[in-house]
């Protein structure tokens, strides 16, 4: 990295939210915001509400008593971590002031200003902030579909799939192959199949060492490309193959009985399968308008207001927000800025501007760690673009104890994140 360090890039983004808590309290009555998802960027927003002004009624809807994370959950499919380590409540958002109400949220009605809930109950905003996530699109791949998922699971979304996962991989036999089946763009967090891939050949380097990995991807190129590999042939030589797309021709179909992979040139057959699906936005945003014609919400980036739908702003995995990556950290960031700017204009205000950081680590195994940072900044078309000169991967060569300490801070960037947004 050139301009912003990995660990600058955390603290850069702390400042930038912590820096604008000054903002004055509204001047009329109490405001009504809905938040939808009760994620990285929905917490985020529905915090940093509260902290600017306690006098918005902040309502967040979650669709369980508590959230497990997808960053660190490929270390509990590996065995390092158990499932209770990535698993939190909303105790600490209550605690704030936020009200917490557990349920489906299925429709946003911006006409009448509610979002609909699956019982029929009606929440009423004067602004929503939507951070729903994705949907998994079952059906796109012939033979992938829910039931297709407790044979060959995704852990995409993280929870049962992801101790599904784990322990299909725990009894895979001896000598065993470990397929992956990696999507085309855009989906859920860009090297975290890369990461996963080398947690599980970290595992079976030490429980089941003549195991193999084959990685089926749906494009050419991935992120990380060479720090991964390179970290491949350093740990696991000869334990992972890469199949790019343009040596497959992409999967055209998959058979949970016999756990085929199936591509126009080659059939790839597993002891365990992790099929990961392509990824669209999740239903409510469809089902609200917040896609349009698409499988994404497009966003004004200066203000995440929806292109299509009024007083309703998106962000994180469900939307498209310029260069940013679809990351946990992204989303938090994006919660953090989007509340700013909702709190502005219910002020009648007009909406602060500022740079978007994201920083996103990857483990090769738990004491080897890799990372991608970028900054972002509006240009004169509204859209966030990565700011030229700044942000960038770690480096190839490192001196001794790098990777070692870029695997200590992806563990403190983890704590500080879950830290200040759940407890």
């Amino acid at each position: 990295m050139s301009t912003v360090t990995r660990r600058q890039a955390i603290v850069l983004s702390s400042t930038f939210v912590g820096g604008m808590l000054a903002a004055p309290a509204l001047a009329t009555g109490r405001a009504k915001v809905v938040v939808v998802g009760g994620g990285f960027g929905g917490v985020s927003a529905a915090r940093e509400l509260r902290a600017i002004d306690p006098s918005i009624e902040v309502t967040l809807v979650v669709d369980s008593d508590s959230y497990s994370t997808c960053p660190f959950s490929n270390l509990v499919i590996a065995g390092e971590k158990p499932m209770s380590a990535i698993t939190f409540g909303y105790d600490g958002l209550a605690a704030v002031g936020v009200v917490i109400r557990q349920g489906m949220a299925t429709r946003i009605d911006a006409d009448r200003r509610v979002v609909v809930l699956e019982d029929g109950d009606e929440l009423a905003f004067d602004r929503a902030i939507v951070s729903p996530g994705i949907e998994l699109k079952y059906g796109t791949v012939p033979g992938y579909d829910e039931a297709a998922a407790t044979r060959m699971p995704h852990a995409w979304k993280a929870g049962a799939q992801t101790e599904l996962l784990r322990d299909q991989l725990a009894a895979m036999r001896p000598g065993g192959t470990f397929v992956m089946s990696v999507p085309d763009n855009p989906y859920r967090c860009p090297p975290g199949p890369y990461e996963r891939a080398s947690l599980v050949a970290w595992y079976l380097s030490r429980h089941n060492p003549t195991a193999k990995i084959v990685i089926v991807d749906g494009k050419d190129t991935f992120s990380k490309q060479s720090l991964f590999q390179q970290a491949w042939k350093e740990r696991y030589p000869g334990m992972i193959t890469h199949v790019p797309f343009a040596e497959s021709g992409g999967v055209t179909e998959v058979d949970p009985a016999t756990l085929e992979v199936r591509t126009p040139f080659e059939t790839f057959k597993g002891d365990v399968v992790n099929f990961i699906p392509p990824q669209r936005a999740a239903a409510v945003a469809a089902n609200s308008g917040l896609t349009g014609t698409g499988e994404w919400c497009q966003i004004d980036q200066a203000t995440f207001e929806s292109l299509i739908v009024p007083h309703v702003h998106v962000l994180g995995d469900a939307a498209i927000v310029g260069d940013m990556p679809k990351s946990g950290f992204s989303a938090s960031v994006q919660g953090g800025v989007c509340a700013h700017v909702v709190a502005a204009l219910l002020r009648g205000e007009e909406p602060p501007q500022g740079v978007l950081l994201n920083t996103c680590y990857s483990l090769v195994s738990p004491d080897y760690g890799i990372s991608v940072a970028g900054v972002y900044r509006l240009n004169d078309e509204r859209l966030l673009k990565s700011v030229e000169g700044s942000g960038g991967n770690s480096p190839l060569e490192v001196a001794d104890g790098f990777r070692q300490a870029e695997a200590d801070h992806a563990r403190d960037w983890y704590a500080t994140q879950t830290s200040r947004l759940f407890r």
